[in-house]
């Protein structure tokens, strides 16, 4: 599936399904955790049920509560018999965590958020493991710093200090070792939007395949950051015919610049994504 943006939208608040399918993005994140109040949870649940009973447009996520929280299993009575295309498990910690999940929900893929514990990262190396029930892996800098009483994850600026940096690189590199889509994390401030851009385009360059987004006006900036444009496929194109033309070889000048086997591996996989 085409993970490029994701849209968080509270399941207690219906009204919002339509709009936000409306929005673009690739996929919906229908929330029974943080934008949920206990109060709300069980009208949360009998709404996205009903939604996930209706036609689809939009690839459909859970984010269901944390297998600590003694709300999971409600949870899943109420969403799993309309076969949601994923589920988000938020305080995930490492393969462990998805086999206690995948064991209630079989078969369903799990996007876990990896981040949001201290031990989380000392598990991130685990989730090739569970590679099997993976749709991605991402990470979240709101709950960290609450977990080791942090003051904040940012520096004056908005950027993250070096523990939440750490948090972000490790998740990264735990998602391309398991093989799985690496997801950016929310940008907080929906009404920034050349922000966004800014934050999005570094988020590709890292190496990240999409983002998840909190607002719908965020979606097609998103969208935007991670497709590649038709100047950077043309490119890797070239870099892939020039190769075929040239099997023996181990590298090649294009355009006045060498390029070699990361090149064209970096370029079969940009073909792959367009």
């Amino acid at each position: 599936m085409k993970l490029r943006s994701l849209l968080f939208v509270p399941g207690d608040r219906p009204e919002r399904f339509a709009k936000a399918a409306a929005s673009g993005a690739d996929a919906l994140i229908l929330d029974l955790e943080d934008s949920v109040v206990p109060a709300s949870k069980p009208a949360a649940r009998a709404a996205i049920a009903a939604y996930l009973a209706q036609e689809r447009t939009r690839v459909l996520f859970v984010r269901v509560n944390p297998l600590d929280s003694g709300l999971i299993d409600d949870d899943l009575a109420a969403v799993l018999v309309g076969r949601p295309h994923g589920l988000m498990l938020p305080k995930a910690e490492g393969a462990p965590s998805i086999a206690a999940l995948a064991a209630k929900a079989p078969g369903v893929p799990i996007l876990p958020v990896a981040s949001e514990t201290p031990a989380a990262l000392f598990q991130l190396g685990t989730y090739g493991q569970a590679r099997e029930h993976l749709a991605g892996l991402t990470w979240g800098a709101e709950d960290l710093p609450a977990a080791i009483g942090a003051s904040t994850s940012r520096e004056a600026d908005g950027s993250y200090t070096d523990p939440y940096k750490l948090a972000r690189s490790l998740t990264l590199f735990a998602a391309h070792a398991a093989g799985v889509p690496a997801i950016e994390t929310v940008y907080p401030d929906f009404r920034n939007l050349d922000g966004l851009a800014a934050y999005a385009a570094r988020g590709r360059r890292d190496g990240f395949t999409g983002m998840m987004a909190i607002h719908p006006t965020q979606v097609p900036v998103i969208n935007a950051a991670f497709t590649p444009s038709d100047e950077e496929l043309a490119h890797a194109r070239a870099v892939v015919e020039l190769f075929a033309a040239n099997p023996g070889a181990g590298a090649l000048q294009l355009n006045g610049r060498m390029v070699d086997a990361p090149h064209l591996k970096a370029a079969k996989r940009l073909l792959a994504s367009g």
